[in-house]
């Protein structure tokens, strides 16, 4: 690894957030690793993390597996954001799921990038090429597929990565819940010839305009998760109610715990990865 190379903010130490690595990075920085994705042309996985995702980490070790294993986790929302920046790392700002998928897509016209959307709701995927392509004149999108909600057979799949393939396509956009849109990256990493694949989410029906987002201030004050609670209350009461408090509690404890052992918060300079991309 080159000298210049150690100094990429997506190759530095990842911030320990209740044991998920998250990427310290700016939306910037998101960017610029995604070119560099594209152009080593070997396959790569991007996990877009929140706290439903370090929650769920918690209980389930192939999930954490999976983000330990990623080549970049963004912190997805702003609790992630302050949890970094109170351990000590930075600079980091959110990497919304949203905001990285529409500034790749503004950006691909020049770049020469190809898309592939895989997942949403029926319709979902193909409102979101039309969307997008009427936005942004030059836009390539090769494919869309939704996905059943059941388990795929291994004729399926295998018909759908060779579709994927087929298409040739840069970047894969995977649009499903977590753990199952991490699940199907780490699973299809090297099957999917696409040097990128990104998880995403709501992304898909936010950008399609099939769901609102948060207004902008909601989304700076970490009150995103309440707005989405209220416009979907009966979908997810039961996550929110669970996630939040427990979000709360475990990282009260693990500030506490790395004050009392001495750790306290403040600026540290880069460290980079053992194992660069």
């Amino acid at each position: 690894m080159t000298a210049a190379a150690e100094t990429r903010p997506w190759e530095r130490e990842r911030a320990p957030v209740l044991g998920v690595g998250v990427s310290v990075i700016t939306l910037s920085d998101a960017v610029l690793a995604l070119d560099s994705f594209v152009r080593s042309r070997r396959p790569h996985f991007v996990c877009i993390t929140g706290v439903h995702g370090v929650i769920e980490c918690r209980t389930d070790a192939q999930l954490r597996a999976i983000h330990a294993e990623a080549d970049l986790v963004t912190p997805d929302g702003m609790p992630l954001v302050w949890m970094s920046r109170l351990l000590g790392f930075g600079p980091i700002s959110r990497v919304y799921g949203p905001d990285l998928m529409r500034e790749v897509m503004r950006l691909s016209p020049a770049m020469g990038y190809r898309h592939y959307f895989y997942g949403g709701a029926p319709g979902v995927a193909e409102a979101l090429r039309d969307r997008l392509c009427a936005e942004i004149p030059g836009l390539t999108v090769v494919g869309t597929h939704c996905p059943p909600f059941r388990a795929l057979t291994p004729e399926e799949d295998a018909a759908i990565v060779a579709e994927i393939n087929a298409a040739r396509p840069d970047f894969v956009w995977v649009g499903l819940s977590t753990p199952k849109q991490e699940t199907w990256m780490a699973s299809h990493r090297g099957r999917v010839a696409a040097p990128v694949m990104v998880g995403v989410g709501a992304a898909f029906d936010f950008l399609a305009g099939t769901k609102r987002q948060a207004p902008r201030w909601m989304q700076r004050s970490g009150l995103e998760w309440f707005y989405r609670l209220v416009t979907e209350p009966r979908r997810l009461a039961g996550r929110y109610g669970r996630i939040v408090p427990l979000f709360l509690i475990l990282a009260t404890r693990q500030l506490l715990g790395r004050a009392l052992a001495g750790g306290g918060a403040g600026p540290q300079p880069p460290r980079p990865l053992a194992k660069g991309n």
